[in-house]
């Protein structure tokens, strides 16, 4: 059993992006890894914009990373990248804080123009980072991320299809038990 730290680099308390890491999480779950689940917007502005590394927020996530077997990174795009509030989590880990690590780059947004800033934009972060194995990535767009009234999410059938694909490469990277037919 793997150790997944989920990354959810959205700066909303409603985000589509979140809530459909959380989703993922419970795939990662099914396949028998322990999940640890990090909102970076929960982190104190104060610590990521002040770039204070002995805050205990920071000191907190920088050894969940140090943890990790693995690591999911979410982000919304905004203007060809991912989020400022991730970029500024980034910033402050240590130089190799992905050393090691598997990684599955995640991202959401309104259209495919921003469907390339996994690649051009993300995946560089994280190689620099030093990950040992960056998965493929996946772009999902928002019109596929759909909130319910009750606040649970329905990912359009295409895409959770996709989403089930990309999930299961990446476990299956960290090493893990095949999936049960009856939990897909």
């Amino acid at each position: 059993m793997a150790t997944v730290l989920s990354v959810s680099g959205s700066p909303s308390a409603s985000s589509r992006t979140n809530r459909l890491l959380r989703h993922l999480d419970e795939r990662l779950v099914a396949h028998g890894h322990h999940v640890v689940p990090l909102d970076v917007r929960t982190i104190p502005a104060e610590a990521l914009l002040g770039a204070d590394f002995r805050h205990p927020a920071i000191v907190e996530a920088t050894e969940l990373f140090a943890r990790a077997d693995g690591v999911v990174v979410g982000s919304p795009v905004y203007k060809a990248a991912y989020s400022g509030v991730l970029k500024a989590l980034l910033d402050l880990l240590p130089q190799y804080a992905l050393s090691g690590k598997t990684v599955l780059p995640l991202a959401t947004g309104g259209s495919l123009a921003h469907v390339l800033a996994i690649d051009y934009a993300l995946r560089p972060v994280l190689t620099s980072m030093g990950a040992a194995h960056i998965v493929q990535g996946w772009f999902t767009l928002d019109k596929d991320l759909t909130v319910d009234d009750d606040g649970s999410l329905t990912v359009a059938p295409a895409a959770e299809e996709a989403l089930a694909r990309v999930v299961d490469q990446f476990s299956a990277a960290l090493g893990s038990a095949p999936l049960l037919a009856a939990a897909s």
